[in-house]
């Protein structure tokens, strides 16, 4: 018996690391470069770097990451999460984070797929009641890590293999799509997950919130409007946007704004004080200390680096999706 499980474990393995290798050559002759790139299948990017990075404050947003090869670390204010070939990571929420690549180099690049969920899909697939619920451990917040199974990984590189065969993509893209969500909400880092999506929940009430937040970041925000919006008590809102977030409600408002001014300046060539009024904030001092203490460079290092000497602003854009993710900045 003994012997039995010994050979099965080390046909899983075998199978892992085909289906790794695999994932791997995709994502390489996709992006021949260092770089990320948006694809054809919708909700999906790849990215490949060269070499380690080093910390830099993103914002992921409900998604999936799966690593081929390399090694990636996410720094929260009260943990820091690792992931790579073996352990992928599901985000149930918009979360600002500490991020940086720590293995890679040319001759091994770090390669990651990053997918979008689709939160209608998660609840198309719970309402049919056939996916035994994980246990939501004590004091989970919106970021987990997962064991990658040779099922989801199958599930990974099909998707990516579209990008072959651009005519199969409208047909065959949404089927993988559901069945990678499936395969992450049967495993135990979809319980969070499963909690956003259900209606009526401390985790979908959250959610609600934070989307107001991302659409109204620029305006004054009071936390008592946002208990109020979650159909909670103040005391009760702030320990549960904590739990989630591992941040207040007011520092995730304040670091909307910071990524989203970052965006303006990186992006499109705005100057500090316009940036500042654009994201929400009434003192352009107070602007450039927080974003000194949060980017580690004052905004107009920043701006120098974009817009030469004399130019003009750019328009203001105020849209917090231009900022999201790892989508972005992985």
């Amino acid at each position: 018996m003994e012997a039995e499980v010994i050979q099965m474990l080390d046909v899983r393995d075998a199978r892992l690391n085909s289906l790794r290798r695999e994932l791997a050559r995709l994502i390489a002759a996709a992006v021949p470069e260092e770089g990320r790139r948006e694809t054809a299948v919708p909700g999906l990017m790849l990215v490949r770097r060269v070499r380690p990075t080093a910390p830099m404050p993103v914002c992921y947003e409900p998604g999936l990451a799966l690593v081929a090869q390399g090694r990636k670390e996410l720094e929260l204010p009260v943990r820091t999460l690792s992931y790579d070939a073996s352990r992928f990571l599901i985000t149930s929420l918009d979360l600002p984070v500490l991020s940086r690549v720590v293995e890679a180099s040319p001759e091994r690049p770090y390669l990651c797929m990053l997918l979008r969920l689709d939160m209608q899909v998660v609840r198309e697939l719970l309402a049919l009641g056939e996916i035994a619920p994980a246990r939501l451990e004590d004091g989970a917040d919106a970021m987990a890590v997962g064991e990658t199974t040779p099922e989801l990984l199958d599930a990974c590189c099909r998707l990516v293999r579209l990008l072959e065969r651009p005519q199969d993509i409208p047909f065959l893209s949404p089927l993988l799509q559901r069945e990678i969500i499936y395969r992450i909400l049967q495993s135990p880092a979809g319980a969070r997950l499963r909690d956003i999506a259900t209606i009526g929940s401390h985790g979908h009430r959250m959610a609600r919130v934070i989307d107001w937040i991302r659409e109204n970041y620029m305006r004054p925000v009071r936390v008592e409007d946002l208990a109020r919006m979650a159909a909670m008590g103040l005391s009760t809102f702030h320990h549960h946007f904590r739990a989630l977030m591992a941040m207040s409600p007011l520092q995730y408002v304040k670091q909307v704004r910071l990524q989203a001014a970052r965006e303006l300046i990186l992006g499109g060539g705005m100057d500090a004080a316009s940036a500042a009024f654009a994201v929400g904030y009434q003192s352009p001092s107070q602007f450039s200390r927080e974003y000194k203490r949060y980017f580690g460079v004052p905004p107009s290092q920043h701006l120098a680096a974009v817009r030469p000497a004399g130019t003009a602003a750019a328009p203001a854009r105020t849209r917090f999706a231009s900022v999201r993710p790892d989508v972005r900045l992985a």
